[in-house]
């Protein structure tokens, strides 16, 4: 198995299964002199972990890191920096219906197909619990935009049929952390929880989108025509577990405006050159504007649920399936920090291809 290292400069490399050891990762080309921020870091992978609500999988995991190397007394020095989660509720015998049979949605045919061999614990490497490397990269990611005036703010925007307005400006973002689905709007949280929890108890699960909001991004990151940044941040949501679309700026609700209607108009604000609007969500021509990026990515309701299923087993027999355990009815309150983490770290590499293409 290759391809499990992202980014170009600044390069994450995850290794671990969901019933392995350890989950954890190296990451090369963070620059030194960067105070490294454990606790963040911490906080990050509290917001990813599960069992910290009703709404997540009951799976008990203290996920607590340790940075094995790249760090001395709280500071980068530029060399990798190596670092660990430790696998310790792992509940195996959940799977052992599962080892010779194939559950619909899941990587467990084109696993099997591809490599001959497959780990039916929990998904082993096609498990979401991989995750865990990429939030600790991007909280590392996160500390050193910081030091350029750069965020990366992700919320939950819809839950099945259930949706914020599209323009995230008519909310505080900040409040999104203030309820367990992670929407910034209270009232329909609270509607997205309880459709939530019904789902679950129906034994079944549910969809919707994560929109993502950076701001600070200076004008210049990307390159034409291979390495648009849009281009690079699809990449990277759709590598998450479960997402299944991707859209930046008004995306596909464009499509029923005319040119002239679409079109950021420029004007001259008192010297400095602006935008009455930003449909195009901060990205022209595949190149960073200086406006806010936004984009949507959409993740499928979790393919394992909890009713019977018909299936095929190994030899192509028809069978059931009914998967027994402890799984999340929803993703996308934990996908919202992977969602970050996975901007963050774009936005970093990005930056720092930017600066070594320039002598000036």
């Amino acid at each position: 198995m290759y391809n499990n290292t992202f980014g170009n400069i600044f390069r994450l490399t995850s290794f671990g299964e969901s019933h392995g050891k350890a989950i954890g990762g190296v990451v090369d080309g963070f620059p030194a002199g960067i105070i490294v921020d454990e606790a963040f870091i911490q906080r990050e992978l509290d917001r990813r972990r599960p069992g910290q609500s009703a709404l997540t999988t009951a799976r008990k995991e203290a996920d607590r890191v340790e940075i094995l190397s790249g760090v001395y007394e709280g500071v980068s020095t530029g060399c990798p920096i190596g670092f660990v989660v430790w696998n310790a509720n792992q509940h195996s015998a959940d799977y052992d219906n599962l080892k010779d049979v194939f559950r619909p949605s899941h990587a467990d045919y084109t696993y099997t197909q591809k490599y001959g061999i497959r780990d039916h614990r929990g998904g082993g490497r096609s498990s979401a619990r991989e995750t865990i490397s990429r939030v600790v990269a991007g909280a590392l990611a996160k500390l050193a935009l910081k030091h350029l005036g750069i965020t990366v703010t992700a919320f939950t925007s819809q839950v099945g049929p259930l949706q914020t307005d599209n323009d995230y400006t008519h909310y505080d973002l900040s409040l999104a952390e203030e309820n367990p689905v992670r929407c910034p709007d209270p009232e329909l949280a609270r509607q997205m929880s309880d459709l939530i929890l019904r789902v679950k108890g129906e034994g079944d699960t549910v969809g919707g989108t994560v929109t993502c909001v950076i701001r600070g991004c200076p004008a210049g990151l990307g390159q034409p025509v291979f390495g648009k940044l849009h281009a690079a941040l699809g990449s990277a949501m759709l590598s998450i577990n479960a997402a299944k679309g991707f859209e930046y700026g008004q995306g596909f609700g464009g499509m029923e405006m005319k040119g002239s209607e679409q079109n950021d108009i420029f004007y001259n604000d008192g010297g400095h050159i602006a935008l009455r609007t930003n449909r195009s969500g901060g990205i022209q021509g595949g190149i960073s504007n200086g406006e806010d990026i936004y984009f949507r990515v959409a993740f499928k309701p979790v393919a394992t649920v909890l009713t019977d299923q018909p299936t095929v087993d190994k030899d192509g027999r028809e069978t059931i399936v009914k998967a027994r355990g402890r799984h999340d009815p929803c993703v996308l309150p934990r996908a919202v920090p992977v969602v970050e983490a996975m901007a963050a770290m774009t936005i970093l590499d990005f930056y720092l291809l930017d600066r070594a293409g320039r002598m000036f």
